[in-house]
């Protein structure tokens, strides 16, 4: 037992009809007052009925009564306006400042023990999801609710941390996004590198050669640590060339080439082709981020980020390694949702929050819900118990589910889990 699953019965209501305070007073619960997330009681603003007298005030929830006094709140004046105490177990008569009792209800065996054991049962399972077992009776609109609630949350989530950068930068909202934008041109194996790239290549220096694509492919390439040694290719002596002079121009250091992954990876996904491709998108994304903004259809969006890798690349997976094939390396459509979901799309959202534009947050929550449901671990799992992505909104509210509410046995504050316990006092 404790305080979540007791405060949980009294928000809902879920406790027997015949109630009575511990001295034998009736009590009826009209209205279990607001759950309060702060310092102070548990639940503001209640309104319960005792013997003939309707209190309003607040509620507090314990395990046992004589919590009241290993909490010390009998030394605090927020507590003087609990008009009840709500505990499982009333082991000790407890007061107000002032000396006046404060009513106890003791809710042992005031409800239905197929609750409890349920609870219990998600709180020690050792199951991914700790209520698959009855995913398959949880109603279906409560789910579809549910997870447009998560998609919000996880959206604000990111845009929180978005914001804070972007505080913590002067509201330089262009440097940001593209440290941002880098960051998920990694595509998960060399995120934290591509970070540290953009770092690298600051934004005002990259601005000042978006006409010159070699300049720009020689400043990321030689900032990746990727130019040093001899080379054969006269495209890569051109880089190396080109790098000697930005690097002692801007007084720049480049980073330590280790920290890039290639291993078990499709060579479509390479850093060196994500990087030229980077340094494409640079060359022409002049008011990248003024376009987004004001963007409204998604195919559009799309092609901002359709962009291929330069000439060399096409028989090229590594720098004086050619290939027998020679193809284009494009960016295509699924690596360009990617981004869209992990950085476009919330950084708008992150704008109209900052900006108090809802029609922005409408809209990036549109956007998500234009996109194909993302195929991964947690979509995988969730479609196993029924539970089935039908787009991006819906996958992503699914990483929400299960990395903040079933990694965390958040069950009680989690729809579906609420749904699910509901029905055992049924």
């Amino acid at each position: 037992m404790n305080e979540q699953f007791i405060s949980y019965l009294w928000k809902y209501k879920l406790l027997d009809s015949d109630l009575a305070t511990a001295d034998g007073e009736p009590l009826q619960v009209i209205n279990p007052g607001v759950q309060n997330s702060d310092s102070g009681p548990d639940f503001f603003n209640a309104r319960v009925k005792i013997g003939n007298t309707v209190w309003a005030g607040n509620v507090e929830i314990h395990v046992k009564s004589s919590d009241w006094f290993q909490h010390g709140h009998q030394n605090d004046n927020a507590y003087d306006s609990v008009v009840l105490s709500v505990v499982y177990e009333h082991d000790k008569e407890i007061k107000r400042k002032n000396g006046e009792i404060i009513p106890t209800l003791e809710i042992k065996n005031k409800f239905a023990p197929s609750l409890l054991e349920k609870y219990d049962d998600y709180q020690k399972s050792m199951r991914k999801i700790p209520c698959s077992n009855d995913l398959d009776k949880a109603d279906y609109l409560t789910i579809l609710s549910w997870l447009e609630r998560l998609t919000i949350e996880r959206l604000q989530e990111k845009a929180d941390v978005i914001r804070n950068e972007i505080e913590n930068r002067k509201f330089d909202f262009q440097e940001v996004f593209y440290h941002k934008l880098a960051r998920y041109f990694g595509f998960r194996a060399n995120n934290d590198a591509f970070e540290q790239l953009a770092r690298s290549v600051p934004l005002s220096v990259a601005a000042r050669h978006n006409e010159n694509l070699l300049q720009l492919e020689a400043l990321c390439f030689g900032q990746a640590g990727l130019l040093s040694g001899h080379f054969h290719d006269q495209y890569l002596k051109a880089l190396q060339e080109e790098y000697r002079f930005l690097r002692s121009k801007y007084n720049l250091k480049p980073m330590d080439k280790s920290i890039w992954r290639f291993m078990r990876m499709r060579p479509a996904n390479f850093p060196t082709l994500r990087i030229s491709q980077f340094a494409r998108l640079i060359y022409r994304s002049s008011g990248l981020l003024q376009k987004i903004i004001t963007e409204e259809n998604l195919d559009n969006l799309r092609t901002l980020f359709h962009v291929k890798a330069s000439e060399y690349w096409e028989n090229h997976y590594r720098f004086d390694s050619p290939t027998p094939v020679k193809k284009g390396k494009t960016i295509g459509k699924s690596s360009i949702d990617v981004l869209l979901i992990n950085t476009i799309i919330p950084f708008v959202f992150a704008y109209g929050t900052i900006h108090d534009k809802q029609d922005m947050k409408d809209k990036a929550i549109a956007w998500l819900g234009q996109i194909e449901a993302e195929n991964n671990t947690f979509t995988r799992l969730f479609d196993e118990f029924g539970v089935t992505a039908e787009n991006a909104m819906h996958s992503q509210a699914l990483i929400q589910l299960k990395t903040r509410y079933c990694d965390e046995k958040r069950c009680l504050e989690c729809a579906i889990g609420h749904y699910l316990l509901k029905s055992q006092a049924e």
